[in-house]
């Protein structure tokens, strides 16, 4: 049987990602990576929590392994497993384990869509034992002093199918995050879909007039992703109703109701 490597090299952020902080998670997540505690972000989707993580990791210089959380997600794809390979068995590790031993953060993206037993496999790494059970191999494997748990999910789709147990909420130093006021989240969209700011200010301006409306039906507001993608449209000559109405307004809803009233939230600011 033989196993295979990963080099951290290879999961490393080369590019400092622009992310402007909006209060002192910075210093939160600092302190928590420092003290070896496991850090849980909290907020609405495109909010900027995973910018957040890759940013972190280029700053404390560490590997960055994200996994994107589904119901499907079993505990063996997080570890690993036995695979044939030139008529060879051959272990090997998943993204958590290649995350242990190398000392690299694990994100677990929207940990709340994963498998409620799946989760549980990180408990030991959440605590201070920081150990990773393979049992499969019947190994066990102490986390590098460097090895960060991370995940995120979003607390408007808690139901009572999909939320976070106790016993894995209480293992974690909770961040919470939400849309930048709205000076922070003009220069966001200005430096990430490099428009210039008045028409930044404008998708900014069209976002809180959506995210206003939540109780008429919409599940979500605008996020600062959706206003990122309207501004690229227009730097590639998509008028400005048009690119508002392709990502923002049609993402949001099917809704055709909601959707008159999404376009006349976008004619006012013509």
């Amino acid at each position: 049987m033989q196993e295979t490597s990963h080099s951290s090299k290879s999961y490393a952020i080369e590019t400092e990602p622009f992310y402007l902080e909006t209060g002192d998670e910075i210093r939160m997540f600092e302190a928590a990576a420092s003290a070896q505690l496991p850090v849980m972000l909290k907020g609405p989707t495109g909010c900027g929590k995973t910018r957040f993580v890759e940013y972190m990791a280029f700053k404390l210089k560490r590997p960055l392994i994200t996994v994107a959380c589904h119901e499907d997600l079993f505990a063996s794809d997080l570890i690993g497993r036995y695979i044939l390979k030139n008529d060879e068995t051959v272990w090997v590790d998943g993204p958590l384990t290649r995350a242990v031993r190398m000392g690299a953060i694990c994100y677990l993206d929207e940990v709340v869509e994963a498998r409620k037993d799946t989760t549980v496999v990180i408990h030991p790494l959440t605590d201070n034992r920081r150990t990773l059970s393979i049992d499969k191999k019947g190994e066990v494997v102490q986390a590098h002093p460097m090895f960060q748990m991370v995940i995120s999910y979003n607390p408007g789709y808690q139901s009572v199918l999909k939320d976070l147990k106790q016993s894995t909420r209480q293992r974690f130093v909770a961040l919470s995050f939400d849309y930048p006021n709205p000076d922070q989240e003009t220069r966001i969209v200005a430096t990430e879909g490099n428009v210039d700011p008045d028409t930044a200010a404008r998708l900014v301006t069209l976002a809180g007039k959506i995210r206003n409306i939540r109780e008429q039906g919409l599940s979500e507001g605008a996020s600062t992703r959706l206003l990122i993608y309207a501004a690229m449209l227009i730097r590639h000559g998509i008028p400005f109703n048009a690119a508002c109405t392709a990502a923002m307004c049609q993402p949001l809803t099917d809704d055709d109701c909601l959707q008159e009233t999404l376009d006349d939230l976008i004619e006012d600011l013509m």
